[in-house]
């Protein structure tokens, strides 16, 4: 215990507190001070908060986003305010997002011939669904592809253990949480050895992510080995607006030929080798041919930021392989920027849910839902469709885990059936609907990710995959618990209470 306290004190997650809070005690003491001293700050206060309010109400967020902002700038005057210019927009990101919308606008150019591929889908939901990722994350979409299905961490790790060992001429990693131990370390042992066959092995690794897992630096030693870094958006000793968005994507390509995304990231709970929250349960997808290039080319979009080379994107595009030239489905990897002004996965999960016809099944840990999105759902359900979700039993949040099951009451009312994980934690961001369309990726239905994180997905029609993912679906449902309308109702007032506050805070927690 004593060991653990002192580790503690040590760590950056603990500096770091500590220089936020006196940052924020000394604001709110001076505050009061000259609010107290000079009669003519206090309505300079209301006035900026004024501002702010009707600056607020005129930006494209959320309604629900801008309802807690407004009330906690005119709940807590001066300190409210402070909190929103500093956490509330994201400013001083925006810049990556021209660098970045030049290589993935220069991508989509490339691919003008993908017109003809969409007008292929000759299903309409399909067609417009497609059309729209196309449109608005600018990422095509691709027939002569492979997928595969990972239902396990572990299995996850063995594809990738597999791929990684084959690779020849490059290897792209980009990760929200890495963690020494089994799974980063063998992953590790893997890169030294392609660096010194001459492979270009590059990491993109989220700073807040590693913030308890890595050493400080850590990034030093892994230049030490040859392997280019680059560690996205660190955390410095002072507030910043751009601390409240993170790369939370997770993507692997090796050669162009093998991509990976989903919800694992590169630690050992994950492939369940150490126990944090019961048995965890995660997800991810293998594709191979031509769909692979988005992928490769939504790591470069971000390696190209912090880069200050110069290289080509399609130095890395790989041979076309023929054996995948007789798939009938199609397979389109995008990414969720929150610099465009576009909540690109959002509408993508609105499409699947508006128009699924017999049944949508959905897997997440947290459900933390829009006015959109919870209607959407209960609309869905009241009309027939059979809409199942899973979540956590055991939390790794326990009072996000509140939030979540906040909704429950009108999403159970309304038809929607839902399941607790009861081995542990459910990890997984998956969508299956029809028996015809899917999405796996990074994408949490919260606002964080539907908001304020880079994030990655990838989306399906007609792949085999697909019936892969919906029996597994009905597989975890089978080891989890329908919730009931009255276990719901039957929760102590005090909790209820609870739970109606932390759901107002929910779109900035």
């Amino acid at each position: 215990m004593v060991k653990k306290f002192f580790s503690f004190i040590n760590s950056r997650i603990f500096t770091l507190a500590t220089f936020f809070t006196i940052q924020l005690l000394i604001f709110l003491g001076l505050s009061y001070e000259f609010q107290k001293s000079f009669l003519w700050l206090y309505f300079l206060s209301h006035f900026i908060n004024i501002a702010l309010a009707v600056f607020i109400i005129n930006t494209r967020s959320n309604p629900a986003y801008k309802i807690t902002w407004l009330l906690l700038i005119f709940v807590f005057p001066g300190f409210g305010a402070m909190i929103y210019i500093f956490f509330g927009e994201n400013w001083p990101l925006k810049k990556i997002r021209v660098q970045m919308c030049e290589v993935v606008l220069y991508f989509k150019k490339s691919f003008r011939n993908h017109e003809k591929m969409k007008h292929k889908i000759q299903d309409k939901d399909a067609y417009f669904q497609s059309y729209y990722i196309e449109k608005y994350a600018h990422f095509p979409v691709f027939d002569d592809s492979d997928a595969k299905y990972l239902k396990e961490g572990l299995d996850f790790y063995d594809c990738l253990i597999s791929e990684l060992k084959k690779a020849k001429k490059f290897i792209f990693l980009e990760f929200f949480i890495i963690e020494e131990g089994l799974m980063w370390n063998s992953i590790l042992d893997i890169l030294e050895e392609k660096v010194k066959e001459g492979v270009d092995v590059r990491l993109i690794y989220d700073d807040i992510g590693c913030i308890s897992k890595l050493p400080r630096r850590y990034y030093r030693k892994l230049r030490e080995k040859g392997i280019k870094v680059h560690v996205f958006n660190p955390v410095k000793l002072f507030m910043m607006p751009s601390h409240n968005n993170r790369d939370h994507r997770k993507i692997a390509v090796i050669d162009g030929k093998a991509g990976f995304t989903g919800g694992i990231n590169l630690a050992d709970e994950y492939i369940n080798h150490i126990e944090k929250f019961g048995y965890w349960k995660d997800t991810g997808v293998l594709i191979k041919g031509k769909a692979v290039w988005g992928l490769t080319v939504m790591f470069l979009s971000m390696w190209n930021y912090y880069s200050e080379e110069d290289e080509s994107i399609f130095k890395f595009f790989p041979e076309v392989d023929d054996k995948f030239n007789n798939t009938i489905g199609y397979v389109q990897p995008f990414g969720d920027s929150p610099l465009d002004g576009e909540t690109v996965g959002e509408t993508a999960y609105l499409n699947i849910i508006s128009k699924a016809k017999d049944y949508v099944y959905i897997t997440t840990p947290y459900l933390i839902l829009s006015n959109e999105v919870l209607s959407a759902l209960c609309n869905s359900a009241k009309g027939g469709v059979d809409v199942r979700i899973i979540t956590p039993h055991i939390p790794d949040k326990k009072l996000i885990h509140m939030v979540t099951r906040s909704y429950y009451e009108v999403l159970i009312e309304s038809g929607v059936k839902i399941y607790e994980f009861t081995p542990g934690f459910i990890h997984s961001k998956s969508f299956v609907s029809d028996d015809k369309f899917a999405i796996v990726g990074s994408i949490n239905m919260d606002f964080r990710s539907l908001y304020l994180h880079f994030e990655s997905a990838i989306w399906f029609y007609n792949m085999n995959l697909i019936k892969d993912i919906k029996l597994d679906f009905i597989n975890t449902q089978n080891k989890s618990q329908e919730i009931s309308l009255k276990e719901v109702q039957d929760v102590l007032l005090a909790k209820k209470i609870l739970q109606s506050v932390l759901r107002v805070f929910a779109p900035v927690m």
